[in-house]
């Protein structure tokens, strides 16, 4: 794939978290938006880590291209990517998380 597509496809997804998470009606209070708009920050880092470690380990392991000359060693790459899918996990759920409407009273189970 050329670096366009993944560009492209970066775009889309953006525009889809921004689409579904950045609705805010008015009549929310000011910490309900904070948490809806950092829910959202969270999800976008997650999306561009995903992507960025994907295009990585596309640009890395599997293309026949050096990346700017250089031919880094395919465990430096995948281990890199992994981090990167890591971080993009954590920051997923913790944006999900932070989406969902809170509680008003909670059931304790004892």
């Amino acid at each position: 794939m050329e670096l366009t597509d993944w560009i492209v496809i970066l775009a889309a997804a953006l525009i889809a978290i921004a689409f579904f998470c950045l609705r805010a009606p008015t009549a929310w209070s000011l910490e309900n938006r904070v948490r809806r708009f950092t829910g959202a920050r969270l999800l976008v880092q997650a999306a561009i880590a995903l992507w960025s470690a994907l295009l990585l380990l596309q640009r890395g392991v599997f293309s026949l291209d050096d990346i700017a000359g250089l031919r880094p060693t395919p465990h430096v790459v995948i281990a890199c990517a992994l981090m990167l899918g890591v971080a993009a996990c954590y920051w997923s759920v913790r944006g999900t998380r932070l989406l969902k409407p809170r509680q008003l009273f909670a059931t304790s189970s004892r």
